[in-house]
């Protein structure tokens, strides 16, 4: 492919290391610069009126001459001191009191369990998960390799290739980032064998050893019958009748998804190259198949051939895969592609819209967003690409802003659960997103020395990001009006009859067909297997929650929530490693040159 296709192409040889961007400018870029001159004045006549007060002391000082005086003055400092004493040690334990009370790392590790949980195919021998076993042996395409393996979607035993790549996707971006807290955790090897899984199986649903492909699998569900009806309620392992996967021939935010799964999952297992360049490869497969008919028929509109998890656009996952694939090959016609204002024009990326701010499964705005102020923080990129990253800085700045109670963007519950989906059903699932975002956009200013940001003139910290974080994750762990932790097993108090085919139907030897097993949907009785580390679907916007099996809007869990909530958990984990990584995540990516600009017209007299 020629080196200007916008698509993709051979890497472009890069010649010599840039100039730096110090971080003392970075911070810069953060503490708004243009904006300090009235500060600067500010700060002038604080230091005058400080001299001031130093003077008038000088003089009271001087003026008390008698030891009466001075043993007045002693004893009211003394008192003075006392006081001061008092409030610190009221204000730490207050602070104490109103911190956290949940362990971050123990709902981490039950968190990480659900995925064990979710397994399709032949099981490891170390799944440990003792109510789980061998399911859907025989999943696949007469004409295409098989479709065993992979993740079960959520309460049911669908395997869907969207919402799986974002899970996968997200996953691999805690492991880049946090990769040392996973393993002082001793997690790091199961994150990475969740996230294998995952990415094994999405490289059977193409194939991805050819050098093009015409289609991908979208999903694997029912057969001849259809095991994902509510009125069909049976265990996985029960599942005896053949699955198919329905494949896809124009699905650009699909393949555009799973090309970030696979092109992240590369960073992940990097130190494995050959399965990491099998990644990549895949990668470019699908990004290539996403975008070859983009503009079309389809363009800007929902993928047409998948009724579950259908994108409303793809020019999201265009700009969130190319970002991706940029950092996994360091192929500059992809940094091209995420800059070009073309692409974020046909998104209308740009826009104040407050669900652009939303990142989730549907809409991937936020996350490509801070992906690319990424590139702007730590590295050092001037024309042609610093305008845009500019711009994709200053939107992450707003959807930080956007998520402090100080503004109106999103309401939030009287209990203090923010509403990102407007008070809709499954609202936690967007919620461990943006505490994921928060605390990790804070770690990066922090890794420049920037004290916090602006949201307009005002001036925020980086610990109300932080606090932000905290609050939303402490309300699902239990801190909440109903004093329920929405994390199954967390807690004495959490969700006994989860909306899950596995967990309630007893593991007993007995095969339950569809009928049969309605007895256990219907149920009032708790679980028989506790589904530990489950994120269930969560609250209504009153703060209410319905512990009821049948209702999948309270009691649901998915792949995509509980990715979500690894991501905040171990971002907000705290330990002796650095908050982050900087440099794993450029790993692949070449020292930039940035070309000259453009030359100005010539003088014409």
């Amino acid at each position: 492919m020629r080196k200007d296709d916008k698509w993709g192409g051979a890497p472009v040889e890069i010649e010599a290391e840039p100039a730096t961007t110090s971080d003392e400018v970075k911070q810069g870029w953060l503490l708004k610069p243009e904006n300090k001159e009235n500060g600067g004045h500010d700060h002038e006549r604080n230091i005058d009126g400080k001299k001031k007060k130093r003077r008038i002391m000088s003089k009271i000082l001087g003026s008390l001459v008698s030891i009466r005086s001075l043993v007045v003055v002693g004893v009211a400092i003394l008192v003075a001191l006392i006081i001061v004493l008092v409030k610190i040690a009221q204000r730490n334990h207050h602070h104490l009191n109103s911190s956290s009370p949940h362990n971050y790392t123990t709902a981490l590790h039950q968190a990480l369990l659900f995925f064990n949980a979710q397994r399709s195919g032949k099981l490891p021998k170390d799944n440990n998960v003792s109510w789980r076993g061998d399911s859907c042996l025989t999943d696949g395409n007469s004409n295409t390799k098989t479709l065993v393996g992979g993740y079960y979607d959520a309460g049911d035993a669908s395997k869907l290739s969207f919402p799986a790549s974002f899970a996968m996707t997200m996953l691999s971006w805690s492991v880049i980032e946090y990769s040392a807290k996973y393993e002082a955790l001793g997690e790091l090897d199961h994150v990475k064998g969740i996230i294998k899984w995952g990415t094994d199986y999405l490289l059977n649903t193409f194939n991805s050893s050819a050098h093009s492909i015409a289609n991908v699998v979208a999903d694997v569900r029912g057969g001849d019958h259809d095991a994902n009806s509510h009125d069909c309620w049976i265990r996985p392992e029960d599942i005896d009748h053949p699955r198919t996967g329905q494949e896809c021939y124009n699905c650009p935010a699909l393949a555009a998804e799973m090309a970030s799964a696979l092109a992240s999952a590369s960073i992940v297992f990097k130190d494995n190259i050959n399965y990491s360049q099998k990644l990549v490869h895949g990668a470019d497969l699908l990004f290539k198949f996403a975008t070859k008919q983009q503009g079309a028929k389809y363009a800007g509109g929902a993928d047409p051939s998948s009724p579950l998890y259908n994108s409303t656009g793809f020019w999201d996952e265009f700009l969130w895969g190319g970002s991706w694939l940029y950092l996994a090959t360091g192929n500059l016609s992809y940094l091209q592609l995420v800059t070009n204002p073309d692409l974020v024009g046909h998104e209308r990326a740009l826009w104040t819209d407050p669900d652009n701010r939303v990142l989730s499964w549907d809409n991937k705005h936020a996350g490509a967003f801070l992906l690319l102020s990424r590139l702007r923080l730590f590295l050092s990129y001037g024309y042609p690409y610093e305008q845009m990253l500019k711009k994709f800085h200053s939107q992450t700045e707003e959807t930080m802003c956007s998520y402090l109670p100080v503004f109106s963007s999103f309401r939030r519950t009287k209990g203090g659960l923010i509403q990102l989906n407007h008070g809709r059903p499954k609202p936690l699932q967007y919620v461990v997103y943006a505490a994921f975002l928060a605390q990790l956009y804070s770690d990066y200013i922090d890794a420049i020395s920037a004290p916090g940001w602006y949201c307009g003139p005002t001036f925020y910290s980086n610990v109300e990001l932080r606090r932000f974080a905290r609050t939303q994750i402490d309300y699902i762990l239990g801190k909440n009006p109903r004093g329920i932790s929405y994390v199954v097993g967390f807690s004495e108090h959490f969700p006994q009859h989860v909306h899950h085919r596995g967990a309630s139907i007893p593991h007993n030897k007995i095969k339950y067909g569809c009928k049969g097993g309605l007895k256990w949907r219907n149920s009032r009785t708790p679980n028989p297997n506790t589904i530990v580390g489950a994120m269930v679907a969560g609250p209504d916007k009153h703060d209410n929650f319905q512990d009821v099996r049948f209702n999948y809007n309270y009691t649901e869990p998915s792949l995509v929530g509980n990715a979500g909530l690894v991501a905040a958990l171990v971002a907000l984990s705290s330990g002796s490693p650095p908050a982050i990584d900087r440099n794993s995540m450029f790993y692949a990516v070449p020292p930039l040159t940035s070309p000259p600009p453009p030359p100005p017209s010539p003088w014409i007299p």
